[in-house]
């Protein structure tokens, strides 16, 4: 009898007919095949397909089979081509790559598979009397002649039409995956692309399989790509030039730019593709016209091109700024001075000159920019501002963009403080807003602690839930490095000329005895650190050790972290010690140094837990960082957490893991979601933006060259609260000092600003 569905990788030929001795998926070296019964299912997540089964081999026996299984059903025959797999605690198990379904050939087979429940209406019964009316011709009669189901006792005219629909249902599901998966669209994409598109799979793939990069999450466009060739696209097709360009938009708003110059979009572009620069001039113009993109002409820079996205965030947000300008101020409705005098007595602290200033500033400018470097008295003024407005009965709303940034101004400040995502009340089922136009904040003022980090949808989503009476208040250190997402915007409002800008630059006599915040400035002037090791104090908070060979570097940084700083300062390696690194590749990278630092700090123990994805390992102690923002489990880039518990196949719970973040949620990751999990021992200088940690460890040698800048080492030293720790080459610090060539971003939004508060 022949199969009425199968699941199979495709032939090598590409020629579109059945496969010529089907091939196998190698998932390592000792690549097997298995055939037997689909048994039970142990566990299955319904979002991946993800699959724990129970096969009956024609040899004697079950055997545990693992791996994407989507539309198996209990008394299905199959042939697995995978490989086996020794899991350390549940043993010899067969690890599935592709397999194909296959028809039962016996009554009893045929009745199981039927009863299993996978098509609606026949259920243990009713497919006992199917067998026993059309014997072996069951399935045959089922999808080709439906109608003689009706002569079965039970079975009407809706109830068979209900069963032939089923029946072509599950058919078209399973050419839809065999379709995907010969096109080398690796299972758990697959079903995400099902779920995606349904039964219109194929045809929207055929027609424009760069859709997916646009539509699936976590297909790119090399993926899109690929599949497009596999599928005979030209490519000079115009579809495929559309989508490189927009993935290439994407890349350089990946970078930090809100646009692009023309020209630079088209080189790039034709690097990408590998194609005449001629032919991409008419996909942008229709990019333009389906305002998937827009193209403007700005200043000196001539014809930019932006994502429509970023242009909407950029315009809005400036509209939105210069109207809440054009408001006018409601007045503080005590006397100034007075509240000052009055904060000094209850804070026991004497504000100077500049913070009096601020303070002022704060009460009588429509948006107020706050920035200075460590030890200049920024918290001290918003804690002012704070008591001194809840005092004139203004509604005080505080902010940070980070869960750590927001907990250490409402611990400075004593009032409740949100992230911004939180106080704009983040919806992670549309990925939108709650708080915009047309539902504001219910503030008076808006204070925006570590604003040097906020990009600008993130902006964009701020100023435009904002009343026009409110005020804006942001701080932060214009010198650290710029936000991770696209723009500068703490640079563009000073810039606009729009907002109140005090620059503090008073370093306190208490702060001033700190090497941290001493070093700090004198990177920021451009000075070289005082790492003299002859005259580094014993008892200071800041050291050097020269190490100039990067793998001599990162055995002394493993030591460091395992027990040199534990022993002399009693901090813990997991919860106080954070290594910041330039980069993420190298012997002194981000990858390399967070396995080295697990191996030392959280080895693999008997019998205990972990996941594994690729080469990485996920054990309950580990410290991890979410690297993608993820609306659904509102989580977001950046975050950090700890694993609290790691469950592995046990009855009817899957691989899954807990992370308890620093605001005390626990996130739930499903096996499947491991990839927008990185270990966090050690991370990017760029990551730990807007965080703090008791103590820093930061390796930097020359072999991190292309990253050595002024404002990167100054943003990983004004990282450390209590002690930083520089680790490496002399010659690798002083050319990040002298390194203030920054790598300016394409952004318009100062000059838009500008333009508009004129009006």
């Amino acid at each position: 009898m022949v199969a009425p569905w199968t699941w199979t990788a495709a032939c090598p030929c590409n020629d579109g007919k059945p496969d010529h001795g089907t091939p196998t998926i190698d998932v390592s070296d000792d690549s097997a095949s298995l055939e037997g019964t689909l048994e039970r299912i142990v566990f299955q997540n319904p979002e991946t397909q993800w699959t724990v089964a129970r096969l009956s081999i024609e040899a004697g026996g079950e055997v545990t089979v693992v791996g994407s299984l989507l539309g198996v059903r209990t008394g299905t025959p199959l042939r697995l081509h995978g490989a086996w797999v020794n899991d350390s605690r549940y043993g010899r198990q067969f690890k599935v790559a592709s397999y194909q379904t296959k028809s039962p050939e016996t009554r009893k087979g045929i009745e199981r598979f039927l009863g299993s429940g996978f098509i609606p209406g026949i259920g243990p019964e009713l497919a006992k009397r199917l067998v026993n009316k059309f014997g072996l011709d069951t399935l045959e009669v089922i999808g080709k002649h439906p109608d003689k189901l009706r002569t079965v006792e039970g079975i009407g005219p809706s109830r068979a039409q209900s069963i032939a629909a089923a029946w072509v249902e599950q058919k078209q599901l399973q050419d839809v995956m065999v379709f995907l998966r010969g096109h080398d669209v690796p299972a758990a994409y697959a079903v995400r692309i099902f779920k995606r598109y349904g039964n219109d799979t194929i045809s929207v793939v055929r027609q424009n399989p760069y859709r997916l990069a646009l539509d699936i999450w976590g297909i790119g466009f090399l993926t899109a790509d690929r599949i497009a060739r596999s599928l005979g696209i030209e490519p000079t097709a115009p579809e495929r030039i559309e989508a490189g360009l927009v993935h290439v938009l994407g890349q350089l708003t990946d970078n930090g730019h809100v646009h692009v110059p023309k020209p630079e979009l088209l080189q790039q572009a034709t690097e990408l593709l590998a194609v005449s620069r001629d032919l991409l001039e008419e996909p942008l113009r229709k990019l333009a016209i389906g305002e998937r993109v827009v193209c403007e002409t700005l200043g000196d820079r001539g014809l930019c091109v932006s994502l429509t996205t970023m242009w909407q965030a950029e315009t809005e947000a400036a509209t939105a700024l210069a109207q809440l300008l054009k408001t006018p101020m409601t007045p503080l409705r005590i006397d100034l001075n007075d509240a000052m005098i009055w904060f000094e007595s209850v804070s026991g602290l004497a504000l100077a000159p500049q913070q009096r200033g601020a303070i002022e500033a704060a009460a009588k400018d429509k948006c107020v920019v706050i920035t200075g470097g460590p030890g200049v008295g920024k918290t001290t003024i918003v804690r002012g501002v704070v008591r001194i407005f809840h005092e004139a009965h203004k509604l005080v709303a505080l902010a940070a963009p980070t869960g750590r940034a927001a907990k250490r101004l409402s611990e400075s400040t004593g009032s409740s403080a949100l992230t911004l995502h939180r106080l704009l009340e983040f919806q992670p089922q549309s990925g939108q807003f709650a708080r915009n136009a047309e539902l504001p904040l219910d503030a008076d003022v808006v204070i925006v602690d570590e604003a040097s980090m906020i990009d600008i949808s993130l902006f964009h989503a701020l100023v435009v839930a904002l009343t026009p009476r409110a005020q804006l208040i942001l701080v932060g250190d214009i010198d650290q490095l710029p936000s991770v997402g696209p723009g500068c915007v703490l640079d563009d409002v000073i810039a606009s000329g729009a907002a109140a800008v005090v620059r503090l630059t008073e370093i306190f006599r208490q702060a001033a005895s700190s090497a941290i915040v001493v070093n700090a400035h004198r990177v920021n002037s451009g000075r070289a650190p005082d790492i003299d090791t002859n005259k580094q104090n014993v008892d200071s908070d800041f050291y050097f050790i020269g190490r100039e060979d990067p793998v001599a570097a990162r055995d002394t940084l493993l030591e460091l972290v395992a027990k040199r700083i534990p022993n002399k300062f009693g901090f813990d390696p997991f919860t106080q010690i954070q290594v910041l690194t330039p980069m993420h590749r190298g012997d002194l990278g981000t990858i390399t140094l967070n396995h080295a630092l697990q191996q030392v700090l959280n080895p693999p123990r008997d019998a205990a837990a972990e996941l594994r994805r690729g080469d990485r390992a996920y054990r309950a102690g580990d410290k991890v960082m979410q690297i993608k923002n993820n609306y659904d489990k509102d989580v977001f880039n950046g975050d950090i957490g700890v694993i609290s518990r790691v469950r592995t196949r046990t009855g009817d719970d899957g691989d899954q893991l807990d992370v308890e973040l620093l605001d005390g949620r626990v996130v739930s990751y499903e096996k499947d979601d491991l990839d927008q999990l990185a270990h966090a021992y050690a991370v990017s200088v760029h990551k730990s933006q807007g965080s703090e940690y008791p103590a820093v460890v930061l390796p930097l040698v020359t072999q991190h060259y292309m990253m050595l800048q002024r404002n990167l080492l100054y943003t990983a030293i004004t990282r450390g609260k209590q002690l930083v720790v520089l680790l490496g080459s002399r010659r690798a610090v002083n050319l990040a000092v002298r390194n203030n060539s920054n790598r300016g971003r394409y952004t318009w939004l100062a000059e838009r600003i500008r333009e508009l508060s004129e009006v």
